[in-house]
């Protein structure tokens, strides 16, 4: 990887950590599905004129329906999910939550796809299911209906990142990831207007909410993407992938910054675990083993 590329891989993780603070403090204003409403049109939006550029329209109005339901269950409702998780969990909470996406994505593959795994990869699923657990044990508060669903909320967002990344390694082979982002991100969108229009919040946000959803949609949405399929061009998938490993950092490093979020141990360790299972899970650990011991 070259230091251009670890540049932007560190840049992407630091936008995604970001946009669970900005979740955290725009959400109670906007309410969860009007936000992410907003986040995922202005970003499609936004990506449209490129992907007039680049000739690719026709990409789009020939898989509409495939491309549309990516954006639904990629976009639409685990953005909602977290969204409304992070009125009652901190950012960087959320964001660790969110660490848990290759291990339901493994998972799902191997339920659903009957995708084999190694002995080490099903020991990282293991890993990775304790240290969610220890992640949310002590957040577990069932005279307060609130947190449970929140946390419910967060890992129901994560399921469906593993449920949309398989579906589209079946579905999306062979359309360009252009196409795919700002088609999806504008399906999103029009799915989720209905639900925005019925929820849309009695008193107007402020200006500080419109700017904060704003920056969300224009730099952690449409510019991330942008970032992240450059990456994945010029350094690989498996590389680009670890930006996975970095998001809750930045989580947890914006949140205590600027929302004085507290460090709690536990978020700490059942950081470091879920990780760990995360990467004997997707054979990362195996490769990074691999790297260290070629000459």
């Amino acid at each position: 990887m070259s230091n251009r590329d670890f540049f932007n891989l560190i840049l992407l993780a630091a936008m995604w950590g970001a946009s669970f603070l900005f979740m955290r403090v725009s959400v109670p204003e906007f309410g969860a599905v009007p936000m992410m409403t907003f986040r995922v049109l202005l970003a499609g939006f936004m990506l449209l004129p490129l992907v007039l550029i680049k000739r690719r329209q026709q990409v789009l109005k020939s898989n509409w329906k495939v491309i549309g339901f990516v954006g639904v269950i990629n976009s639409a409702i685990p953005f909602t999910l977290i969204a409304y998780s992070t009125l009652y969990v901190t950012a960087g909470f959320a964001s660790v939550l969110n660490a848990a996406t290759p291990i339901f994505a493994s998972l799902v593959a191997l339920i659903w796809l009957g995708q084999r795994l190694s002995k080490l990869a099903v020991f990282g699923l293991l890993v990775g299911v304790f240290g969610v657990i220890l992640l949310v044990w002590n957040k577990l508060d069932f005279s307060q209906n609130q947190s449970v669903l929140a946390i419910a909320a967060g890992l129901g967002g994560t399921l469906f990142y593993g449920i949309a990344a398989n579906f589209s390694k079946q579905k999306l082979v062979g359309i360009d990831s252009l196409s795919i982002a700002a088609g999806s991100l504008i399906g999103a969108g029009i799915f989720l207007l209905p639900f925005s229009i019925a929820y849309w919040p009695a008193e107007m946000p402020s200006m500080q909410a419109w700017i904060n959803v704003s920056i969300l949609s224009l730099a952690c949405t449409a510019y991330a993407q942008l970032i992240y399929f450059k990456l994945i061009e010029s350094a690989g998938a498996t590389n680009a992938t670890t930006v996975t490993f970095l998001i809750p950092m930045f989580g947890l490093l914006w949140g205590y910054l600027f929302l004085n979020e507290v460090f709690e141990v536990t978020t700490l360790i059942a950081t470091v675990v879920i990780l760990l299972g995360t990467a004997m899970t997707t054979g990362l650990l195996q490769r990074f083993t691999a790297a260290k011991s070629t000459p």
